[in-house]
């Protein structure tokens, strides 16, 4: 394969550019003539001056820009065959073998039925003269390669598409600022969000959010009079001290006789069987808009470099392909399976199989519903009389994380829900030590979805020697069953140091497990930590600022991260902003490799560039430091280019936790409950960790963790994402390797 063709088709999502961007530079690296094929279809259909040849710099200083700088288009036309005849004829006029087909489920249909018609179509352009029999000969199929583009998250062969993240963001931000003003009034107010039949964004926003009631297709009400089921329960809600009460409602949203659910129509349930104070917030297209988050960055450049790999192996007469993600796994998944089982949701909704929907949708779809169901309840579940409840302790550990109470309150809510009793820990392991803990029912943790630090308190504090006798005698005073420890490096050695200290204290033998919340994602048995997508995030948008203002004074910044001797937020931060340089603990830094990179600055910015971005992990080299680089290369760089430093510093730890880890909190917590009471039944009293691992939430023993640990740099000993890097180098590089050696820029 030698030529092939991308373009963005249906609604535009954010992450689009980017995955246009990997599929532009990773297919010249590949030695690939790559076209970009402007306003979707529409322009697959007229050609000429649509088809355009992409060069490297085409897709530069784009990462951070919502939409699509391609365009797309819904076209009518190409829905009959003699539009689809004519896309044919352009596409082999331009000798395009392959396509990369960045859009949504209409779009990717299109591209399937193409495929499917594929022979026919060009057969009937030699028989009619329109090609040459040679041309048809040189193209008897063409490969396909879909990326899911839409933001309502509604399509079979990923986790989560391009878009969906970023969309969350848009909605979470909208209720984040709502909840304030409602509970400054005691108002209530309805938030209508898109997803057209997905009930995705509505569910996911519930969950992070503290949402009340939600309402989305795939799961109406299972009553007929819903109306009083929600009211009865946002009235307990208010009757247990709730100032602020938030509906949510999907677009597509139906009672289970199929009739449809508006804002609207909620709003007036609300004030005629409340008498509430109701406001409607409909979020319309600002979900769609907007600079991409940061996990929509690296998913679409990392799918967008996937399906360059796909295209180029696959066989070109064989099905069409999505790649995806599951978990933190890229994978592929034949185009016509996708299509068949999306198509199967919407049936399914269509007719009324409300619980074939819920299944379709997928297990982590259905237990997400679960735990929305729990978290909006006004009152916990009345224990049953003969049931064994447990004395669970919450706390934290390590350095505070967005999300942290979040995790907290999701684990509160569902153990008091299954009758067990709850006592949180102030400060850490010190809280252990002076009996510092202190029963927790299901208002006390109210609000904290949204809530950035630590509200129990957290810090760095490992028992030793005499510590460990008080913690054991405060654990029997207070009958504690089982530990729950949300936290980080040394919240982990904290558990660890009870765990290995059970045939001394007795007080040590109950069951325990670490949930991984750090902004360093540095955490053994596991890919991802709480903390870190914000911490990501954070940067990001700093990135973006200093951008802005190297660009418009031909300046180079060098900005240091947080991540102490892990490269976790340097290595992702560098791919999700397009800095040239990354500097690594893990890989080291080298006199001569900052040599070779102050030339490559001077030689670029000699023929015209203007901005120049390093980033540097805050540990990557103990002589070679922030200060020493940003000297280096003022010095080096002469009249050329300006250079200043931005050491972010604590505003990485802070903020409000993303969508993305109140979401990942909340399931981790959950799971960490069912780990607990799984432990106490049995009898085991097992410890663990809990993390996701190859797409999927995993537990993994105490006695196996430290073999993972390296202790003298407080990171895992296999880390992930240093597979990556190559990806990285290639999409920061000024021009293709192939065409001589390419240097970064």
């Amino acid at each position: 394969m030698k030529r092939i063709g991308v373009f963005t088709s249906g609604g535009d999502a954010q992450g689009m550019n980017a995955a246009l961007r990997a599929v532009v530079r990773t297919g010249l690296e590949r030695g690939l003539e790559v076209y970009a094929i402007y306003e979707g279809y529409a322009g697959m259909l007229e050609g000429g001056e649509r088809f355009r040849r992409m060069q490297w710099s085409d897709v530069g200083g784009m990462l951070h820009l919502g939409g699509t700088i391609i365009g797309s288009a819904r076209s009518k036309e190409f829905r009959e065959r003699a539009g689809r005849l004519r896309a044919v004829r352009n596409l082999l006029l331009h000798e395009i073998e392959g396509l990369v087909v960045i859009g949504g489920d209409g779009s990717l249909t299109g591209a399937n039925l193409l495929h499917n018609e594929w022979a026919g179509l060009v057969s009937e352009l030699v028989d009619t003269g329109q090609v040459s029999q040679q041309v048809a000969k040189r193209h008897q199929s063409l490969a396909i390669v879909g990326i899911i583009g839409s933001i309502d998250n509604d399509m079979f062969g990923s986790d989560i598409t391009t878009g969906a993240d970023t969309a969350l963001h848009r909605i979470i931000e909208a209720t984040d600022a709502i909840s304030s003003t409602a509970a400054s009034h005691q108002r209530t107010f309805v938030v209508e969000v898109m997803g057209r039949h997905c009930g995705y964004l509505g569910l996911m926003a519930a969950m992070a959010s503290g949402a009340d009631w939600v309402l989305i297709p795939e799961a109406p009400p299972d009553v007929d009079d819903w109306e009083a089921k929600m009211c009865e329960s946002l009235s307990h809600g208010r009757e247990a001290g709730r100032r602020d009460i938030m509906v949510i409602v999907a677009e597509g949203a139906r009672d289970r006789h199929g009739k449809d659910i508006t804002s609207e129509r909620v709003k007036k349930v609300l004030e005629d069987r409340l008498g509430e104070d109701t406001r409607i917030t409909v979020l319309g297209h600002v979900q769609r808009g907007g600079a991409p988050s940061a996990f929509d960055r690296n998913l679409s450049t990392l799918l967008g470099a996937e399906a360059i790999e796909a295209i180029s192996t696959m066989d070109p007469t064989g099905e069409p392909l999505i790649v995806g993600m599951q978990g933190n796994k890229l994978t592929r998944t034949r185009l016509d399976v996708a299509v068949a089982k999306t198509r199967a949701v919407a049936d399914a909704i269509a007719a009324k199989n409300y619980e074939e929907a819920l299944e379709l949708r997928g297990p982590s779809f259905a237990n997400a519903f679960q735990i929305v169901r729990t978290m909006v309840r006004a009152t916990p579940h009345t224990p049953a009389p003969d049931q064994r409840r447990l004395r669970i302790a919450i706390m934290h550990g390590g350095g505070p994380a967005p999300g942290m109470n979040t995790a907290v309150r999701a684990a509160v809510r569902i153990a008091l829900d299954r009758g067990h009793e709850v006592l949180g820990v102030r400060n850490a392991f010190r809280g252990l030590i002076h009996n510092e803990m202190e029963p927790m029912d299901w208002m006390s943790v109210n609000g904290w979805a949204p809530r950035g630090g630590s509200m129990l308190g957290t810090n760095r504090t490992v028992p030793k020697g005499r510590d460990l006798y008080a913690v054991a005698r405060h654990l029997e005073e207070r009958r504690i069953d089982a530990i729950l420890m949300i936290g980080g490096w040394t919240g982990y050695q904290g558990i660890l140091e009870l765990h290995t200290q059970r045939n001394n204290y007795p007080a040590f033998d109950i069951p325990m497990i670490c949930l991984p919340a750090t902004i360093n994602n540095n955490l053994p048995g596991t890919e991802l930590s709480v903390g870190a997508d914000t911490a990501l995030n954070s940067i990001v948008s700093a990135v973006d600022k200093i951008k802005e203002s190297a660009v418009a004074s031909q300046r180079a910044f060098i900005v240091e991260v947080m991540g102490y001797y892990c490269g976790y937020l340097a290595l992702m931060g560098a791919l999700a902003t397009g800095a040239e340089r990354v500097y690594l603990h893990e890989e080291g830094v080298a006199m001569r490799d900052l040599v070779k990179d102050v030339e490559d600055f001077k030689h670029a910015f000699q023929h015209g560039k203007r901005l120049g971005l390093v980033i540097r992990n805050e540990k990557a080299n103990e002589v070679y430091t922030t200060s020493f680089m940003r000297t280096l290369f003022e010095e080096e760089g002469g009249d050329l280019f300006d250079v200043r430093q931005a050491i972010l510093g604590h505003l990485q730890q802070g903020g409000s936790p993303s969508p993305f880890d109140r979401i990942f909190a909340t399931r981790l917590a959950v799971r960490c409950i069912n780990y607990l009471e799984q432990q106490a039944e049995s009898g085991e009293k097992g410890g663990a960790v809990i993390g996701q691992i190859e797409g999927g939430l995993r537990f993994l023993g105490l006695d196996e963790v430290p073999r993972l640990m390296d202790y003298e740099h407080s990171r895992p000993r296999k880390q992930w994402w240093m597979d990556l890097r190559p990806i990285a180098r290639i999409l920061a590089a000024s021009g293709p390797s192939l065409h001589g050696e390419g240097q970064e820029g």
